[in-house]
């Protein structure tokens, strides 16, 4: 009978049935692989010891000279047949940025304690199913992941399934909680009693924590805790976080030294170091665990304590000095888990309304009784400014007199001094012209000596006499000459002779 030839498409694999051969041990449930020409020399198989029923040997793409009496080849297009889908029989693809978590169906159980096979070496990735079983592999889950790129996988010996790989955001850093892998050893050393490390690839919480960026981790046997290396801020109040650590907390109530009960809004900042994150996941597990179990009763406690010793009048007018009270506190505290508080506020303080109503009211009246004070003040300053005008207005014409009376007394003083040196430059002419005559008579004096020495008394008084009359203009003959001559009226005649000089002047 002739057959043709098996072909296997590009990108796909085919399955094999041989109809004889050795029974399949127990422990197993896929036939092993034997030398056979990829099942073309059916004699060599069976010579081989070649097992019936499935096999763990595949076909890869390609055409092949199968004795069809032996063996049943499962393609693409014969997978119904035989109660499978055609895209079992595709290659395995894994896409970028995944990973593949393997399940083989094939192998020794899983030992106790354990929940994944460990990693088996020289299998090429679960392609050569041989390899794996007579390495030791175990069928289960697997700690060994597929990473992204296209695999030969027997669907009956491997199942896979693909999950994304773990990415780091930045501003993070991964805890890694590792449930498989060698034997627990811990490192963390003798000072840290709280919890255990171990190194990579060991059962418990890595010592090395992850940096951001992705990893190509198996999420179905670790767990990554991821811990913010920026600063968190926690908030005791109705508000919450974007990273919702805080969304359990609310404002802590507290009792007064005065038997007030009243609220208080806190906000509290820590920081967790990238090599202390370790640490901090060993001892409570979580960033969750953190707040709720560490953090909550340590900053609740503190101020439940705290107010007990202050009124609530002291707790608001010191608010500032409890806060630094309590950032000391909590930073000694919560330094013990390896947490670092960076700050601790107090936000509202919600005291009780009768409290604050009385407050108020006091408040009120004291901030009336200052505006009544200031009121009064600006009244008193108004007065003393109208007495301030009035003054400035009477000063104006105090000064007005004061300049009036300055002005006089000196224009009498100028009066004075005016007629001071008016008189002063009389007398002083007056000196002068008694010098000057006194001069011109000890001059004249000279002379009439000096005359009289020259020509005698007499001879120099006729000389002096005749000097005058010439100076002096005196007539010696007179313009009218009345003569008492007989005959004559002498007085009428003189008039006449007078009236006639006049009318001759004017004629003139």
């Amino acid at each position: 009978i002739k057959v043709p030839v098996t072909v296997v498409p590009q990108g796909e694999l085919a399955l094999v049935l041989a109809a004889d051969g050795d029974a399949i041990p127990s422990e197993r449930i896929l036939a092993k692989v034997v030398e056979c020409d990829n099942f073309q020399d059916a004699r060599k198989f069976l010579t081989n010891g070649g097992e019936k029923g499935r096999q763990l040997g595949i076909l890869t793409a390609g055409c092949y000279r199968i004795n069809t009496a032996q063996f049943t080849i499962i393609t693409s297009a014969t997978a119904h047949e035989h109660g499978m889908m055609p895209e079992q029989l595709q290659l395995q693809r894994i896409e970028p940025d995944m990973v593949g978590i393997v399940t083989t169906l094939d192998g020794q159980p899983i030992e106790p304690g354990e929940i994944a096979g460990p990693t088996i070496a020289t299998h090429d990735n679960f392609q050569n199913a041989q390899a794996f079983l007579e390495g030791g592999g175990r069928r289960g889950l697997q700690e060994q992941v597929l990473l992204s790129g296209t695999w030969n996988l027997n669907p009956w010996f491997a199942q896979v399934e693909q999950v994304p790989m773990v990415q780091i955001p930045i501003g993070y850093i991964g805890v890694v909680i590792s449930f498989v892998g060698a034997a627990h050893v811990d490192v963390s050393g003798m000072d840290f009693k709280h919890g255990d490390l171990v190194n990579v690839g060991h059962k418990g919480v890595w010592v090395t924590p992850l940096y951001p960026g992705k990893h190509p981790l198996n999420t179905r046997v670790m767990k990554v805790e991821l811990v913010p290396t920026t600063n968190i801020v926690l908030n005791w109040a109705n508000r919450t976080e974007a990273h919702h650590f805080d969304e359990k907390l609310s404002s802590i109530t507290v009792r007064s030294k005065d038997g007030f009960a009243f609220n208080l809004d806190v906000s509290q900042i820590i920081h967790v170091g990238a090599l202390d994150a370790p640490k901090v996941i060993s001892r409570v597990g979580s960033m969750q665990n953190l707040v709720d179990h560490v953090l909550q009763p340590i900053v609740g406690n503190y101020f439940r304590n705290s107010a007990q010793d202050y009124t609530v009048l002291d707790f608001l007018s010191a608010r500032s000095h409890r806060q630094v009270e309590a950032a000391e506190h909590i930073r000694a505290a919560i330094g013990a888990y390896d947490v670092q508080a960076i700050d601790t506020l107090i936000g509202d303080i919600n005291p009780p309304e009768q409290l604050m109503t009385t407050q108020t009211d006091r408040k009120i009246a004291e901030e009336q009784r200052k505006t009544y004070e200031t009121q009064r003040a600006a009244q008193e300053q108004r007065q003393q400014l109208v007495r301030q005008t009035s003054l400035a207005d009477i000063q104006q014409q105090v000064v007005g007199a004061e300049q009036g009376v300055n002005i006089a007394e000196l224009k009498a003083n100028a009066s004075v001094k005016h007629a001071t040196g008016e008189a002063e430059a009389t007398r002083l002419r007056a000196l002068g012209e008694a010098e000057a005559i006194r001069a011109t008579g000890d001059a004249k004096a000279q002379a009439y000596r000096a005359g009289v020495e020259a020509i005698g008394v007499q001879g120099y008084t006729v000389m002096q006499l005749m000097q005058i009359v010439g100076e002096r203009n005196v007539r010696i003959v007179p313009d009218v000459a009345v003569t008492g001559q007989a005959g004559g009226n002498g007085l009428v005649d003189g008039l006449l002779g007078v009236m006639l000089k006049e009318q001759t002047k004017k004629a003139a």
